[in-house]
C-alpha cells in the first residue's frame, strides 16, 4: 500500500479549484449572516453564545476520539478562562486542558498558527497524561505510527504516518505552506480549500504521539476563521461527530491520493452544514435567554434547574420529551410536587404539554429550524 506521503510528488496536493467555487461563496455568505446577527446582540448574549459554542466544540472534538467529558465541567472551566462567573465546579485534567486550548483557539483565531502554539495546544490536550514520552513536542519513537483497528493478532491498518525521524522536515514544509497561503500573502487560498488541505496534511504527518485528531480539527477551525473578514466560529467538530464514520472513511480514502478534490468537496459540505448548526445554536441560546428572563420571577429553584437541564440538551432537546419521571430524577422531588411543578411550568408558558397519562411529555416552547445534512453533490458544480 502506498500512502500519500510515500508518493514522489508529496506534498504537492492537486485539486479542481472550480469545483469548490460555489461552496467557497456560500461559506463566506453564511459567515456574513452570523456576523450580522452578532452585531445586534447584547454583550451578555454574546458572552453566553461564545461559552456555548466553545464548550460544544471542546466536548465534541473529544467525543470524536471516544473521550466523554462532562459538559458542565468543561463549560465551567471555559467560563473561568473567559473571566466570567462560574459554579466553581472541579474539572478533570482532560476537561481543563481541552477547555484552555479551545478558548485560545477562538479568542486568538486571527493570530498566526506557529509551532509554539501547536506545542502549547498539545500540552493542554494531553493534560494529565503520564503515559506518553513526548508531550508538547513531536513524537520521537522508532516504531511506526499506525492507525489500526480489529484484533491484536490480525489488525487492520487504516493509515501509517511518516517515521518520526522525518518529522522536522515534514513540518517545515507544512509551516512554509501555511505562510505562503495565508490571507495576506500573494499565494492566499480561500478558506475551505486552505482549511481542508491543512487538516488532511496535518493528519497525514500525524506528528504527535497522541492528540493529532483534536489538534488537526483545531487547525482547520482556526484557518476557516482566518479566511473570513471577521473571524467567527464555524463549529466543525459537532458536525464531524454526527458524521464520525464518514469522516474517518473520507480521511482514510484521502490518505491514499494527492489529487484531493473529492476530500475537499466533502470537507466543504460539512463546513456548510456546521455553519447551519452554529446559526441554529445561536438562535437557541437567544431563545433560552428570552424564556428564562420572562419566567424567572415566577418559577422556583427546582423548576429552574429542570429548565436549564432541558436547555443543556441542545436544540434537539430530550429525546421524546421530558417525562414526570425525568423531572423527579433531575429535581429530586416526590410525585405530588412534580405534578404541581410541571403544571405551573405549563401555565407560565415555560413548557408545553403533549399526550396524556403515562404518555404525557413536556417540551420547551422553542421552534428551531432543522439542520439538514449537506453532501458533496449539493455543493459541487452540476456538471461534475
Amino acid at each position: 500500500m502506498t500512502w500519500n506521503w510515500q508518493q514522489p510528488e508529496w506534498p504537492t496536493f492537486t485539486w479542481d479549484a472550480s469545483a469548490l467555487l460555489r461552496a467557497e461563496t456560500q461559506f463566506v455568505a453564511h459567515a456574513g449572516v452570523q456576523i450580522g446577527v452578532s452585531k445586534h446582540l447584547s454583550a451578555q448574549h454574546l458572552s453566553e453564545i461564545r461559552v456555548e459554542l466553545i464548550s460544544e466544540e471542546a466536548t465534541d472534538t473529544s467525543a470524536i476520539e471516544g473521550e466523554a467529558l462532562d459538559r458542565d465541567s468543561v463549560q465551567s472551566s471555559i467560563r473561568k478562562h473567559l473571566g466570567l462567573t462560574t459554579d466553581r465546579r472541579r474539572a478533570s485534567p482532560a476537561e481543563a486542558g481541552i477547555a484552555e486550548m479551545t478558548v485560545e483557539l477562538f479568542e486568538q483565531a486571527n493570530q498566526p498558527l506557529t509551532e509554539e502554539v501547536l506545542f502549547r495546544w498539545h500540552r493542554w490536550v494531553m493534560n494529565g497524561r503520564s503515559d506518553l514520552a513526548d508531550v508538547g513536542r513531536y513524537r520521537t519513537h522508532a516504531e511506526p505510527m499506525q492507525i489500526v483497528s480489529g484484533y491484536v493478532h490480525a489488525p487492520k491498518v487504516h493509515f501509517e504516518a511518516p517515521p518520526s525521524a522525518s518529522l522536522e522536515r515534514e513540518m517545515d514544509l507544512f509551516w512554509a505552506w501555511l505562510e505562503q497561503t495565508s490571507p495576506d500573502s500573494p499565494g492566499r487560498l480561500p478558506p475551505l480549500a486552505r482549511a481542508g488541505i491543512a487538516h488532511l496534511w496535518f493528519e497525514s504527518i500525524h506528528p504527535f504521539e497522541d492528540g493529532n485528531g483534536r489538534i488537526g480539527r483545531a487547525i482547520s477551525e482556526k484557518l476557516l476563521a482566518q479566511g473570513l473578514p471577521t473571524p467567527v466560529v464555524t463549529g466543525m467538530s459537532s458536525t464531524l461527530l454526527r458524521h464520525r464514520k464518514a469522516y474517518y472513511r473520507e480521511l482514510e480514502r484521502a490518505h491514499r491520493h494527492l489529487e484531493i478534490t473529492d476530500w475537499l468537496l466533502w470537507f466543504a459540505a460539512k463546513a456548510l452544514e456546521a455553519q447551519q448548526q452554529t446559526l441554529v445554536q445561536i438562535e437557541f441560546v437567544l431563545a433560552k435567554a428570552r424564556l428564562m428572563e420572562s419566567v424567572r420571577s415566577s418559577i422556583n429553584e427546582r423548576q429552574e434547574k429542570v429548565l436549564l437541564r432541558l436547555f443543556a440538551a441542545g436544540p434537539e432537546g430530550f429525546k421524546g420529551g421530558l417525562s414526570a419521571a425525568n423531572y423527579m430524577s433531575i429535581a429530586h422531588t416526590p410525585p405530588a410536587t412534580t405534578t404541581r411543578d410541571l403544571a405551573a411550568l405549563v401555565e407560565t408558558g415555560a413548557l408545553t404539554r403533549t399526550g396524556a397519562g403515562k404518555s404525557t411529555r413536556y417540551h420547551l416552547p422553542i421552534d428551531v429550524a432543522p439542520v439538514h445534512a449537506i453532501e458533496p453533490k449539493d455543493v459541487a458544480p452540476t456538471s461534475r
